[in-house]
């Protein structure tokens, strides 16, 4: 799960310094390959293929709640459900692949969307949980990018008995009392840069933002600061969670959506359909909710 955030953070630290320069959205373009070649993975990827066939195959991160991880050797949570309610609209049976983040976005994208890994795996359907940005849209043609159906930002869980005067933690507020950090996340790089290195004294770093959420819950930090929707599904009793102002942090949240290879529109047109409807009906509100999260309605 590590990986995950981290190429989130890359992706989005990066979207942020294309966002301050003086380009039109894509000005600065440089046209990418477009592979024609399809292997034989490829083959039958369209949608009348996977209507016949009768399935679909849906990548998701591995290791990764409350979104998508194993309980009992089965894919659970909220993107796995997500995923069963596109291939319901489909008509057609989810195969869901818990498959591992590579060293960036774009890695992730290459692996499991348009060409394949360079060894041990394929190409699949359609890849869960993807950052969407206009600008980087554009940058990595290989992909559509569609179905937008949350999000995602940055927040702050604490415990209410370290801070029993009802005033929630802010990042200054790290300068005095301890704050646990998935290692290598968006939220490590924020407060480990926050301004003259004031609160990396007070950082505590976990392997997995679930890791750092048991801390909090021992006592062993006053707050955690990670993912939303992570905290508010970690959140054990006691825990409070909010969503601050954060000073100098570029960009705090994001959209989630899906990603499909740029040979198969039909498919993207499809997915976002049945995102749509979900978001329409209050289903995908309703994934949120069973997992302890709150939904936040996307940018469409």
């Amino acid at each position: 799960m590590r990986n995950v955030l981290r190429n989130t953070a890359f992706g989005l630290v990066a979207l942020a310094c294309l966002s301050g320069q003086a380009f039109a959205r894509c000005e600065d373009y440089v046209p990418q390959p477009k592979p024609q070649n399809a292997s034989r993975d490829i083959v039958g990827q369209d949608l009348d293929q996977i209507t016949e066939r009768g399935w679909i195959d849906i990548a998701l991160f591995e290791d990764f709640p409350p979104y998508s991880y194993l309980e009992g050797g089965k894919p659970v949570g909220i993107d796995v459900e997500i995923g069963a309610l596109i291939a319901d609209a489909l008509g057609v049976e989810p195969k869901f692949r818990l498959v591992a983040a590579g060293e960036n976005l774009e890695a992730d994208l290459r692996n499991w969307v348009w060409k394949g890994p360079v060894t041990g795996g394929r190409v699949a359907n359609v890849m869960m949980h993807i950052p969407y940005d206009s600008s980087f849209a554009c940058r990595v043609e290989q992909v559509v990018f569609t179905g937008q159906y949350a999000t995602e930002g940055i927040a702050i869980a604490y415990s209410e008995a370290a801070y029993p005067d009802g005033e929630a933690p802010v990042p200054a507020y790290f300068r005095f009392d301890t704050v646990g950090v998935e290692n290598d996340s968006i939220s490590d790089f924020y407060l480990t840069a926050f301004p003259g290195g004031q609160l990396s004294g007070n950082m505590r770093r976990y392997p997995a933002t679930q890791d750092a959420m048991a801390a909090l819950a021992a006592g062993e930090v006053k707050a955690v600061m990670g993912p939303r929707t992570q905290l508010e599904a970690g959140a054990a009793a006691g825990i409070k969670v909010h969503q601050p102002p954060l000073p100098g942090f570029s960009v705090g949240k994001w959209t989630l959506g899906t990603a499909v290879n740029f040979r198969y529109r039909a498919l993207g047109y499809a997915v976002d359909d049945a995102i749509f409807a979900a978001l329409d009906d209050g289903r995908i509100a309703a994934i949120y909710a069973k997992y302890g999260a709150t939904w936040q309605a996307p940018e469409r």
